[in-house]
This record gives C-alpha cells, sequence and structure tokens, in this order.
C-alpha cells in the first residue's frame, strides 16, 4: 500500500470531509474521490461511511488511520535524524599540537579528510603550537596533538600512537661510534630543534632535564628542511621520529641513533572537549584520524 494512501486517510478522517481534505492534499475533490474510490477497490472494503456533512470511519479505516499514523510519524522521525546526521557532519574543526614536528605528516591526512568529508573543513591553528590544551580550554581549537594526558573533567583523550624519537646525524659526527646515545652525549653536542621553550622538546623534557644534563649548543630551527640540511653538513644533531620525515628526500649520509639502550619513546594523545563529542563531523575525524595514525 502506497505511502500516498496512508495520508489520504489521515487528512479525510482529521478533515471530516472531501472538500478540505482535497485543499490540504493540493488535489481536486474529484481526484481525491478517485484515488479513495480506487484504494476502497483493491483493499475489498469500505474505509469511510460517507454522508452528506460527516466522512466517518469504518472499523477497518480505524485500524488503517492507527497504522498510517505509526508509518507516516515513524518516516518523518527518520527524516528528522537524517537532517539532524546531515547537519551534524558540516563543521570547522580547528586542529593545532604541542610540538611542530606533529605537523609532519597532518597535511596528508588533511587533504584525504577534504576528499571523503567536504563539509568538514580542517584549519591547523600553528599559534596555538606549545599551548594546545589551554587553548581547548578557551575554545580557540577544537582538538590538540598532546604527549601528555591532560587532567581536566570537561576534556576527553583518546591515545593514538606511540612512536619513538631517534637522533639524526651525519655519519661523520664521532657520536656515531656508539650504539645509542646516552644523556651525557649531548652535552657535547649542538642540538637543533624546531623552536622553544625547551619544556616542549621532548628530548629535553624526557630525556635530558631528569638528568639535569643541557646541550652545549642549542639553534631553533622552524624549518625541518633547513635543519636537515645542517645535519647534513655535521653541523649538529636534530631528533625526530622516522614516520616524521617520511615526505622528506634524505641524504645517503644521515643516519638514525638510537636514543638510550631502550630507545626515547613517547605515546600521543587526541585531546578534545566532552561537549564535543556528540558533534557527529567531530567524531568522523577522530576515527579517521586514530585509523590514519595508529599504523605510524
Amino acid at each position: 500500500m502506497e505511502i500516498k494512501y496512508f495520508r489520504l486517510i489521515k487528512t479525510i478522517a482529521e478533515e471530516g470531509s472531501i472538500a478540505n481534505s482535497a485543499e490540504k492534499l493540493f488535489l481536486t475533490q474529484s481526484a481525491l474521490s478517485h484515488q479513495l474510490r480506487e484504494l476502497e477497490e483493491r483493499l475489498g472494503f469500505k474505509v469511510f461511511h460517507r454522508t452528506r456533512n460527516k466522512w466517518e470511519l469504518t472499523d477497518e479505516g480505524v485500524e488503517l488511520y492507527k497504522l498510517g499514523n505509526t508509518i507516516l510519524e515513524s518516516i518523518e522521525k527518520g527524516f528528522q535524524n537524517i537532517e539532524e546526521l546531515r547537519t551534524g557532519s558540516v563543521g570547522t574543526i580547528k586542529v593545532s599540537t604541542a610540538c611542530y614536528s606533529f605537523y609532519q605528516g597532518l597535511s596528508s591526512f588533511i587533504q584525504k579528510m577534504g576528499l571523503l568529508y567536504p563539509d568538514i573543513n580542517v584549519d591547523l591553528i600553528l599559534e596555538a603550537t606549545h599551548q594546545p590544551i589551554p587553548k581547548i580550554l578557551s575554545n580557540e581549537i577544537d582538538i590538540a596533538i598532546v604527549t601528555t594526558k591532560p587532567e581536566n573533567e570537561t576534556l576527553s583523550s583518546i591515545e593514538i600512537y606511540e612512536d619513538e624519537i631517534f637522533a639524526i646525524m651525519h655519519r661523520e659526527n664521532p657520536l656515531n661510534k656508539t650504539d645509542f646515545l646516552d644523556a651525557n652525549d649531548f652535552s657535547k653536542s649542538h642540538l637543533i630543534i624546531h623552536s622553544f621553550p625547551l619544556e616542549t622538546v621532548s628530548v629535553y623534557d624526557q630525556f635530558l632535564k631528569p638528568y639535569k644534563i643541557n646541550p652545549h649548543k642549542i639553534s631553533a630551527i622552524p624549518l625541518t628542511e633547513v635543519a636537515l640540511e645542517m645535519v647534513d653538513a655535521n653541523m649538529g644533531i636534530m631528533c625526530m621520529p622516522k614516520w616524521a620525515l617520511k615526505s622528506f628526500k634524505l641524504s645517503d649520509d644521515l643516519i638514525f641513533k638510537r636514543i638510550s639502550r631502550c630507545g626515547l619513546k613517547r605515546i600521543h594523545h587526541l585531546v578534545f572537549r566532552k561537549i564535543d563529542k556528540s558533534k557527529k563531523y567531530i567524531n568522523d575525524f577522530i576515527s579517521n584520524f586514530e585509523d590514519d595514525f595508529s599504523k605510524v
């Protein structure tokens, strides 16, 4: 039975006359009468008792009316849900990280998101780097990538992946003679970092600071390409995970050296406001981020 017949029965029953119903359904009285007659012939029973002043449902018609209400309400609710999903899939997500090196690899992910979810706009907010958690709390950004899980009841965090930081150096660097670097090795080295403050540099915060060791010299070079050129000229060492350098053509003279016997590892967390978990476009971003970066 077609949906239009349920609408027809519902409208006539509630309007009480075919004249008013025709106007509501944008049909002529003749067309409406024809549809009702056609329906009753197919069903094999009368849906309405007809009188001059009022149309009343038969017993069978009452059951059809009840069924029609249930079906039409279900359809309306379904379309409301679809509209909510469609609306919830649209939005802008402002993303930042706790370290400039984290941005390596994000561009390809954002490009993928643009293809899969054209209604989601992802903005990288570089000025929030090093202080992403305060920026989330002040609603200046929506998602942060950090290595220290925040303790705040208004925030949620998801453990995304673990990586390992290596020291990158020229093969002629004296430190290449060791199997791995210990903290004291950095006291004689020129360490090239992306930016200050030092507390945002993983090798310093997690490895050197506990031993109260400072590198012999520190240079902040925000451009990875330039930093790699300096290392290739044997002017210093830099510390990064291997995955962050996949998009760069590395010189054959560069080598990766493990930091400490067990390696310097860190766990990355995706942080966002708990209140945003109900937004579909936020969940779409998170699920795709988990899928992409869990393979790092």
